[in-house]
């Protein structure tokens, strides 16, 4: 038994450990440059916040110890997660960077085609652009479309979404509008919590999974993104919205 436990503790285990990450406001600056431009169509003056949340997590070649796993299981800011359900099998870093740089232009894609259908504009008339490429994944997609979708109505589909508010979220987005679930709901509240949001956005599916929500974030689940416009829309004039 004492072996046992010893291999235990020094063996490498299949393991990652994520935390909060970085949250971004797609409607302001990353880098010095406009997360969502747009041409070919009349663009809003936008006020407050959409932020898209992100997660951390040990590299996929970081040899993790059944030490770091244990204190990472009881700690509220920590998540221990397999690894192959964070990276791709077998990759090397650099085919993981890739691999999520892919993510992420085809989640841009399918979030500009979202906002612009709801929209009812023209895909050849109006074109997106959406800088914010070393963020890897597809999570930020909700929040591209929203983003997109504050900046171009102004065409009596009623314009501003955030109310002045900071509002985060996560959920993937493909071209119907359909928002999907992601990983690290949870993590990902904290981290909208810390970077000052009142309001977390999150896929209907994975609302249990962000309980207890951080004191003062009102959760809202959605599943669409004509959904979360409304329920936007309705939070800014004092309407009653779902909740987790």
């Amino acid at each position: 038994m004492a072996v046992l436990l010893a291999v235990a503790a020094f063996a490498p285990l299949p393991y990652s450990i994520a935390r909060p990450g970085q949250t971004t406001n797609v409607l302001g600056l990353y880098h010095g440059t406009e997360v969502i431009s747009i041409s070919g169509a009349p663009v809003r003056k936008t006020s407050g916040q959409l932020r898209m949340a992100a997660i951390r997590a040990t590299g996929p070649h970081v040899t993790m110890r059944l030490g770091e796993l244990v204190d990472g299981w009881f700690r509220k800011d920590r998540a221990v997660m397999p690894k192959d359900a964070v990276f791709p099998s077998g990759a090397s870093d650099e085919e993981v960077a890739r691999h999520n740089a892919a993510e992420m232009k085809s989640s841009q894609h399918a979030a500009t085609s979202a906002a612009l259908r709801l929209l009812k504009q023209d895909p050849r008339q109006v074109k997106v652009k959406l800088a914010l490429d070393d963020v890897g994944g597809p999570s930020a997609g909700l929040m591209f479309s929203l983003g997109i979708v504050d900046k171009l109505a102004s065409d009596g589909t009623g314009g501003d979404l955030t109310g002045g508010r900071t509002i985060a979220g996560t959920g993937t987005m493909d071209a119907d509008g359909k928002v999907g679930a992601v990983g690290g709901a949870a993590l990902k509240a904290q981290a909208a919590k810390r970077d000052g949001a009142s309001v977390f956005l999150v896929p209907k599916a994975e609302c249990e999974q962000v309980q207890p929500a951080p004191a003062g974030l009102r959760l809202i689940p959605v599943t669409t993104l004509r959904e979360a416009v409304h329920t936007l829309r309705a939070l800014g004039r004092g309407g009653r919205v779902p909740s987790c």
